[in-house]
């Protein structure tokens, strides 16, 4: 039996804590200064980062891990996100590459990809998936829009 990486356990629990819908345990696993970056958002410091996964965690989000692979610097991981989309009601099932830095064993740098145009597809449908899919400034935007929405009306 081998043993994991104390980062590729960081990554273990970050997602785990995902699919708990645990926006704290989510937001421990990053150091106070991390950037997250995805097909949508771009967040600099933890508590922008904690106001990402409480919108997310509020949500039916279930995910499935099926690849993590960490070292002193760098982690990789594979997962699978299933939810419904809150502004369309429509089911979702994106696949996700994450990628991170490390820095005192939390997260420093955590960048997702996936596919936008199967997103946008799954997400919205239609024209509007069609733009969302293939133009990132319109889903930074209602990311954005979304985010701060939210904010305002969960406060902590």
């Amino acid at each position: 039996m081998t043993t994991m990486h104390s980062n590729a356990i960081v990554i273990e629990r970050l997602f785990t804590s995902l699919d708990r819908h645990d926006p704290r345990a989510l937001a421990d696993c990053y150091d106070d200064n991390a950037t997250f970056h995805d097909i949508a958002f771009d967040l600099k410091g933890k508590e922008e980062i904690l106001s990402m996964w409480r919108m997310i965690t509020s949500g039916d989000i279930r995910t499935t891990i099926e690849q993590i692979d960490a070292d002193d610097c760098m982690g990789s991981a594979r997962v699978v996100d299933e939810y419904t989309f809150r502004e369309t009601g429509r089911p979702v099932r994106n696949v996700i590459e994450s990628h991170f830095r490390f820095r005192d064993g939390r997260i420093l740098d955590h960048r997702d990809t996936c596919d936008p145009r199967a997103w946008g597809a799954m997400a919205l449908g239609g024209m509007p998936g069609f733009l969302a899919g293939r133009l990132r400034f319109i889903r930074k935007w209602a990311a954005r829009r979304t985010l701060s929405d939210f904010s305002r009306h969960h406060t902590v």
